[in-house]
């Protein structure tokens, strides 16, 4: 059996923020700009707190079977769920959205890639 990597994708908006936080979170908005948003095992959060308060965790993760698709994005959750409160951050609306990487339609690239590998065989 193949190991199958998921793409989780955790949503919210902040709620609640005092000036302190809000001060913080714009403090540290460089490093959780949009632009250099990536998907990793520990999730990497995403905001643009000077134009919307809404967020974003991407988390990568991996199963053997489709169904762990649920335990992953229940992980991501959780994991998201527990950054912000451990900086006491207020949130609210929290959603996901997972994508089991092996059913994705191949992009233009991979067809030709694996045109060519088919006709070497």
């Amino acid at each position: 059996m193949s190991t199958r990597t998921f793409r989780i994708t955790v949503r919210g908006a902040f709620d609640g923020l005092t000036d302190g936080q809000r001060a913080e979170l714009l403090a540290a908005a460089p490093e959780h700009d949009m632009l250099h948003a990536e998907f990793t095992v520990e999730g990497h959060l995403t905001y643009d707190l000077a134009a919307r308060p809404f967020f974003t965790f991407r988390f990568l993760d991996s199963g053997e079977a489709e169904e762990d698709i649920l335990d992953a994005t229940a992980r991501a959750e959780l994991a998201a769920e527990e950054w912000l409160e451990a900086r006491g951050y207020g949130f609210k609306q929290l959603r996901s959205q997972a994508q089991d990487l092996s059913l994705a339609p191949l992009g233009k690239r991979q067809r030709r890639e694996a045109a060519r590998a088919g006709a070497q065989d």
